[in-house]
Formats: structure tokens, sequence, C-alpha cells
């Protein structure tokens, strides 16, 4: 949806401004922005939730995430959705959300490896 909702805002901008380069230099910083996301505060964020599930000692599906993380989480969708509704028809706006947009795909895309990829547990030395 994050995907979805920033190549609309781009669409809109150069419906606005068909020329420039503004929305590529938007995609592009979307996504450095997100690989560095990625890379740092993103996957650290995974890996400390997989350890804390993993020392669950009989977990349940709401405890997947804390519960502090269901409110951020409604406040960040909630926030997406104005940005995109405040930005609508003001160019540089309209690029901006695109790019955080493009950010945060790439960021959640980029450390769902954490999940689905396990690190190899170490080997035992023979004596």
């Amino acid at each position: 949806m994050l995907f979805r909702s920033g190549v609309e805002l781009i669409r809109n901008a150069i419906e606005l401004r068909p020329d420039g380069y503004w929305p590529w230099l938007s995609i592009l910083t979307g996504l450095a922005l997100g690989i560095l996301q990625a890379s740092t505060i993103f996957n650290r964020s995974c890996r400390k939730n997989l350890h804390r599930i993993n020392n669950l000692e009989n977990p349940k599906i709401w405890q997947f995430f804390r519960p502090g993380f269901f409110l951020a989480l409604a406040i960040m969708i909630s926030s997406g959705v104005l940005l995109d509704h405040w930005a609508q028809g003001k160019y540089f706006f309209m690029l901006g959300v695109a790019g955080l947009d493009f950010a945060l795909t790439v960021s959640l895309l980029g450390s769902s490896y954490v999940f689905w990829i396990r690190e190899k547990p170490t080997r035992e030395k023979k004596l």
C-alpha cells in the first residue's frame, strides 16, 4: 500500500509539472533512505522483537507485538493518511510524502529478511 501510494503521488506530481527531475530525486532519496533505515534501525528492531518472542514461555498470538506497538501503528497509519490527503495538489509536499512512502516500503521489505532467514547456530568444538 505504501508503494502504491508513493507511485500515485509521483504520477499526480508529474501531472502538475511534467518537466523536471524532482520526481526522480524524490524516488531516489526515498530508496536511499529506506536502505539506510533497513540496515540500521529496522533490522535492530526486528532482531530485538524476535529475541523477545523467543524468550516467551508459552507465546500467544497477541504477544508478538507489545501493546504500545499497536498504538504506534494506529498513529502511523492515521498520520500517513492525513499526509497523503494534505499533500494533494501541492507539488513538493506530494514528492516529499512519496519519498517517505518509498523509504518506508524499502525499510520494511529490506528488514523482513531478519524474519525469514535464521542465523545458523554456532557449532560446538569436539574434544
